[in-house]
């Protein structure tokens, strides 16, 4: 919103004047200018409609993400798709492949049908192939009702007769291309857009891949669940941006500058990671620990300070660097089941007060602006906060962003996620801590079905069905309680002569070893360079 404080240039063409494009909607002409970031060696480029050629309401297309109407929002993926590429095309730039990361980009199809169909003069139905041949497309959620879809009376008076105008087709015809049963009264959605107009699809995880290909069928109605054409590409993180600089330091120390490369050498880097001495990786982990704690505090003063935290809270007391320490940090919405921890209180606060062996939880995280519901539980969260038996055991952290998220992936010795299944497409929160020695501590669902091997983790109730969610809620909160008692509570503590948890550093290493080069962007962008984009 504010280009002047970060590093953004106005895109200038050839002339050397500001660079614009225009988007039909609305029954006007919409213009936009570009902002050009360059993130490392790859250029981002950046749609503005605020210029004084367009009216009040369209300057504010890319005013905001969220808290807009469902007109609003259709607008924005208008620009996004048609918009962005017409950028492109007004650089210069001839993409080989269209990757369309979730359905908000989907009118790019559209886009590129029409250009074919006005350079060759052919009808959609020829020009549809040819666009699915250079378009793919990534699916990121697992709930129908998490996919973008508009009235079909919103989709008309976004686009008017463009539909008709530039591919030739009926307003029926059209709606129909984001349908997926053909029923007039039908919203149009963009994921069954994208999913005609693109020659692949993929889930984001393996368990994701199985969801889709339910969820979706009924655009496949000839096959069955399992032969429905969507595949997965699981998620990955980028270890070097991840890593904490004193657990880089020991890869530097054991394994080399290039130690990245190394994940590819799977062998090797077993093997190179277990040669770490334990005292070495355990006191590294303990000198996160203490910073993480100086964060907290830190944070918790300001917010005092500010006015925020309205209790007679002494931020100076929260936490110690000795106990173990539990992170829990994500957007709250339904599915990820903040409150469970908190169903069963007396025997939580057993663990948080227990003199010998304390357990410890930092939370963090923001609630969607509209999302009443997940407001709610984060009021809930905070109330029980202040209580005088918890606030010492217990942080919060307001203004959830990535240098608040590094600070607790580097550091926690445990990272909990609580997903009702199977409704985590992915996670990558989890694959960060790992990259640092964290152990995961999270329901079987996403990446983590796949990256739990039984020692380099915990994993929260099983892969048995439950016959609603208030019993899945049941079972998993009793695993959950059951495993910080009677295994990550106890493996923590047990300590030899020279105070070192031997055990659990095993597993610390068990994490680094199988976790980081299974769950690395440099896999991921691999496969999706392999198997998605030839």
């Amino acid at each position: 919103t504010y280009p002047d404080e970060i590093a953004l240039n106005e895109v200038r063409n050839k002339s050397g004047d500001l660079a614009q494009i225009e988007v039909a909607m609305r029954g006007r002409i919409v213009r936009a200018r570009m902002w050009r970031a360059d993130i490392g060696r790859v250029p981002l480029y950046l749609l503005d409609t605020n210029v004084p050629e367009n009216d009040d309401a369209d300057r504010f297309i890319t005013g905001h993400l969220y808290g807009g109407d469902r007109e609003t929002r259709m607008v924005q993926e208008m620009m996004l798709g048609i918009g962005g590429v017409r950028l492109l095309r007004l650089l210069g730039i001839q993409p080989s492949v269209f990757h369309l990361n979730e359905g908000h980009s989907a009118f790019l199809t559209l886009e590129l049908a029409r250009e074919i169909i006005a350079n060759e003069q052919v009808d959609f139905q020829t020009a549809a192939p040819r666009v699915r041949k250079r378009c793919v497309f990534t699916t990121h959620t697992p709930v129908a009702a998490g996919h973008d879809e508009f009235e079909g009376a919103l989709v008309q008076k976004g686009f008017g007769d463009w539909p008709e105008t530039n591919l030739g087709l009926s307003r029926e015809e059209f709606l129909g291309l984001g349908r997926v049963n053909g029923d007039s009264s039908e919203g149009f959605g963009l994921t069954p857009l994208a999913l005609r107009l693109c020659r692949s699809t993929n889930g984001v995880s393996r368990k994701h891949g199985e969801v889709s290909r339910a969820l979706w069928r009924k655009l496949w109605p000839e096959k069955d669940v399992a032969e429905v054409p969507i595949t997965s590409v699981t998620n990955g993180v980028h270890p070097a941006t991840w890593v904490a600089p004193p657990v880089r330091a020991l890869f530097e120390k054991y394994l080399g500058e290039v130690w990245p490369d190394e994940t590819y050498r799977v062998d090797d880097w077993f093997e190179a990671i277990s040669k770490i001495p334990d005292e070495e990786l355990w006191q590294t982990h303990c000198a996160l620990k203490r910073r993480l704690v100086a964060f907290v505090r830190q944070h918790l003063t300001q917010t005092a300070r500010a006015g925020v935290e309205s209790e007679d809270r002494s931020a100076l007391t929260t936490l110690d660097s000795e106990a173990l320490t539990i992170g829990f940090a994500r957007r709250v919405a339904g599915y990820k089941r903040w409150d469970l921890l908190l169903s069963d209180r007396e025997r939580l606060m057993r663990l948080i007060n227990d003199p010998a062996r304390p357990v410890q939880f930092v939370f963090a995280g923001k609630a969607h602006p509209h999302d009443q519901g997940a407001k709610l539980v984060l009021q809930n969260l905070v109330q029980w906060l202040r209580e005088p038996s918890v606030h010492e055991r217990v942080a919060f952290i307001e203004d959830y962003d990535q240098e608040v998220a590094r600070q607790l992936v580097q550091s926690v010795d445990v990272w909990m996620n609580v997903p009702r299944r199977p409704q985590e497409a992915s996670g990558t929160s989890g694959q960060k801590a790992a990259v640092n020695g964290g152990l995961n501590f999270s329901v079987l669902d996403g990446w983590w079905l796949e990256g739990y091997d039984g020692a380099n983790g915990f994993a929260i109730g099983d892969l048995s069905e439950a016959g609603n969610n208030d019993e899945a809620d049941r079972q998993d909160a009793e695993s959950l309680y059951r495993t910080l008692e009677e295994e990550i509570v106890p493996r923590f503590y047990d300590r030899d002569q020279n105070r070192v948890p031997r055990q659990w550093v095993a597993m610390m290493k068990r994490a680094i070893q199988t976790l980081v080069p299974a769950f690395s962007s440099d896999r991921m962008v691999a496969e999706y360079a392999e198997r998605i984009y030839r």
